[in-house]
């Protein structure tokens, strides 16, 4: 991995990063964006960090200056790029790719849904509280399932890092961004491509569907085999955008 800081510059990955009165480790107060790089370019850069400034705003926290500058001095090769705004600092690390995304995407994802009530009051912002999906999702992986779906009197939300979407016919469909639902980047490049009917959409749609997949920038296309032990059938969709985006990357 590697670290570097608009305070500090350049840091070891095992070397001390935040404050301890750094409101990132105080409260989860802190903004941050996941890209993915191809071959030293970060992808859907300018969408990124358009959210990353929109989410900085949203937390008051100071503002993004010179990210760019920082995102240059790490990104090489293919990897994870993360941006993160905290009450002090600015820091962008790069790290190796999952070493299993391939074969997730060989078999699918199988998903189990959890009613998470009334969403969160900070609609469209990408913050480091992320406690709550973590906590479901290891739930559902308990349960022998990968991921956390998520409901909302009994309409469907998304996942824990992921949106959903889902097939039937010849046409798509995705949950609307609302608080609930993050206006994901990937997701964003999928309706710039695709005819996609978004809505508030009850999680017997999702269930009855003839495909269902997730999006997210560094799992990219995630075709979904299950969700609460309810078989999905596979379909053309998943494959067809995941080529979209490794052609557009």
């Amino acid at each position: 991995m590697k670290v570097v800081s608009a305070a500090h510059g350049a840091l070891r990955p095992d070397a001390p990063v935040f404050r301890a009165d750094d409101e990132a480790l105080l409260r989860g107060a802190a903004a941050f964006e996941t890209l993915r790089v191809y071959d030293g370019r970060p992808f859907l850069l300018a969408e990124h960090l358009e959210r990353f400034r929109w989410s900085v705003e949203a937390l008051a926290l100071p503002s993004a200056t010179g990210v760019e500058a920082l995102v240059e001095q790490v990104a090489g090769g293919d990897g994870v790029l993360r941006l993160y705004r905290t009450s002090h600092d600015l820091v962008v690390t790069f790290a190796p790719l999952p070493p299993d995304l391939e074969e997730q995407r060989a078999r699918g994802l199988r998903l189990r849904s959890f009613d998470v009530g009334t969403p969160t009051m900070l609609p469209g912002v990408k913050a480091t509280s992320y406690a709550a999906a973590f906590a479901a999702r290891r739930e559902a992986e308990r349960a022998g399932d990968d991921d956390a779906l998520f409901v909302s009197g009994g309409h469907v939300l998304e996942c824990a890092t992921a949106n959903i979407w889902w097939r039937r016919g010849d046409d798509l469909f995705t949950p609307e961004t609302r608080a609930g639902v993050l206006p994901g980047v990937t997701r964003g490049f999928v309706l710039a491509h695709e005819r996609v009917t978004e809505g508030a959409f009850p999680l017997d749609d999702l269930l009855t569907a003839d495909e269902a997949f997730t999006t997210s920038s560094i799992r990219e296309v995630m075709p979904v085999v299950g969700v609460d032990g309810r078989e999905l059938p596979q379909g053309p969709a998943a494959a067809r955008i995941q080529a979209a985006i490794r052609s557009a990357a």
